[in-house]
């Protein structure tokens, strides 16, 4: 499944080493790290294009003629990663993109100003109406496979991306008590957090006190991206916003965790 990135940002870099997979990617562990996705995945043989698009900070809020900010050389795939991009060429960016074959084109918002619910139900319905497949969310990492957008889900279950699954394996321990054996990553968040936070989640008890705290820290440790500023339409902050659905993740893979007879520490 050919892919396509455009983008702007500092989120976007993230995003796109995340979808490669490339060894050095991620340095959260540092001297401790335990290669946690070596081998696990790649899209690096599927992503065909990364184009930098124009930061929407340097353009006016609203934009006429958004032909000169199309890429002229954007390639023939099947889905579009578009992060970080002025709300009007993504709109521009459309028939385009149905011109070189796309099935449907797929982005987030980690800043309140970046595609308010408004813009993004627009542009769904816009790529409906040529006939191709949109999903947004906000923050990225909330969005879910659908199965009325079978490529764009096909696209998320090969490259593990998406709002953050978890498959957890326990084991009893002290009287009573269930340590976490391993956290596996089903779907990691876009910018490659899960794998982070699953990893931080290894030898903790399913209930003590303080899991929660550590599941926020390993997020933010990573770190997670998304802007602190509050966003009126979640009533909230967006990097909250992403600590709440990390953290719902970890809950229900807990809840419904596999568990593994002492000394059998197979997690697969």
């Amino acid at each position: 499944m050919k892919v396509a990135v455009l983008y702007n940002g500092e989120f976007g870099i993230s995003l796109i080493g995340n979808l490669i997979n490339f060894s050095g990617f991620c340095i959260s562990c540092g001297d401790a790290c335990t290669l946690c996705k070596s081998g696990k995945y790649s899209m690096a043989e599927d992503l065909v294009s990364i184009i930098e698009m124009p930061d929407p900070k340097t353009l006016d809020d609203f934009i006429d003629d958004v032909g000169p900010y199309i890429p002229a050389d954007i390639p023939k795939a099947e889905i579009a990663i578009v992060v970080g991009v002025h709300p009007d060429i993504t709109f521009g960016l459309l028939p385009a993109l149905l011109e070189k074959g796309y099935k449907g084109i797929i982005g987030g918002s980690e800043n309140p100003a970046d595609l308010p619910l408004g813009t993004r139900l627009q542009l769904e319905e816009e790529a409906s109406k040529l006939g191709m497949e949109a999903a947004f969310a906000k923050p990225f990492c909330a969005l879910r496979p659908d199965p009325e957008k079978p490529s764009i889900k096909a696209f998320m279950e090969k490259a593990r991306f998406g709002e953050p699954a978890i498959e957890i394996l326990t084991q009893r321990s002290r009287k009573g008590k269930r340590t976490i054996l391993a956290a596996n990553v089903i779907r990691s968040a876009p910018c490659g957090s899960t794998w982070y936070v699953a990893k931080r989640m290894v030898g903790l008890e399913t209930d003590q006190e303080d899991l929660r705290e550590r599941i926020s820290e390993a997020h933010h440790a990573y770190p997670c991206t998304a802007s602190m500023d509050q966003d009126i339409e979640l009533k909230d902050t967006i990097l909250h916003k992403a600590g709440y659905i990390i953290r719902e993740a970890v809950e229900d893979a807990i809840s419904c965790a596999r568990e593994v007879e002492a000394g059998n520490s197979r997690a697969d």
